[in-house]
């Protein structure tokens, strides 16, 4: 697996968000104090960066520190799309600079929930890309369904309409159906990995969960698809391996066995690091 030369700070805590059918908030910060003041020191030639609140799916497993990014998503005309947070202009450090932030489900929304493994020096998070924010088939498919399917091709809604019985040989059939992909990443060299999964289990909690009734639609949820240990790139119910590990459910990371849970969204905190420049 490729991996970025760019690291990230560990995290300082983790908090529960989710409730209902997943559990109760339950705060469970460490070492906030750190945080902060890693965040303090963070280089001053880019752009934010510091102590970032995101909601993420959970790490349960393994040596990463943190789980992986939700891409709040909707729905256009069939085809899935990643929502990208409103642009405005701030005020920092006497510079004015373009941040990409806005509410959403009752948490703030921000680029730099994908700003670590070097992703913050992507093209594509750069607030004001010019950028397409469909969700496209990446350079190689990532499960045998998708072989048929052209390198930047839209995912589209009817491409998985089997997700409720849908299996690979791996674990269990009909836990939902994943797709791997890119995103805000055309014409450039660095690309954004997502996946994403459609399951009935992501409608059911969205219907008691105020962020993923505003994240997700029709049962689809995505996240950026770049593990928080090494970077590498994970996959759902990808690899024969991950049941060794107990992951044959899950979404499970080969080069170092981390494990994640996309059916247990949390609100993690960690250290972002700054974006060039625009």
């Amino acid at each position: 697996m490729p991996l970025d030369e760019d690291k990230y700070p560990m995290e300082s805590g983790r908090r529960r968000f989710v409730k209902g059918v997943v559990g109760s908030a339950a705060l469970a910060g460490v070492g906030t104090g750190s945080a902060m003041a890693i965040g303090a020191t963070t280089s001053s030639g880019g752009v934010g960066g510091g102590t970032t609140m995101a909601m993420a799916i959970e790490n349960t497993d393994g040596p990463a520190p943190r789980g992986m990014p939700i891409i709040p998503l909707t729905i256009e005309d069939g085809e899935l799309q990643g929502i990208w947070p409103e642009v405005s202009e701030v005020t920092k450090g006497g510079q004015t600079v373009n941040v990409a932030e806005t509410e959403l489900g009752g948490v703030t929304y921000s680029s730099e929930w994908f700003q670590y493994c070097g992703v913050q020096t992507y093209p594509g998070t750069q607030p004001t890309a010019d950028q397409d924010n469909t969700f496209r088939v990446g350079a190689s498919a990532g499960y045998e369904w998708m072989s048929d399917l052209e390198p930047g091709e839209p995912l589209t809604v009817d491409m998985f309409d089997d997700y409720e019985e849908w299996g690979n040989g791996i674990g269990q059939s009909g836990v939902g159906k994943p797709a791997t992909g890119r995103w805000r990443s055309e014409d450039v060299d660095q690309t954004m990995p997502i996946q994403v999964l459609r399951s009935t289990r992501i409608e059911e909690m969205a219907q008691d969960n105020e962020f993923l009734s505003a994240a997700t639609e029709q049962g689809f949820i995505a996240w950026l698809n770049k593990c928080t240990h090494f970077c590498c790139v994970p996959g759902f119910k990808q690899l024969e391996g991950a049941a060794n590990f107990g992951a044959e459910n899950q979404v499970y990371c080969q080069c170092h066995q981390s494990v994640y849970d996309p059916f247990s969204p949390v609100q993690t905190t960690f250290v972002a690091l700054p974006r060039p420049e625009e």
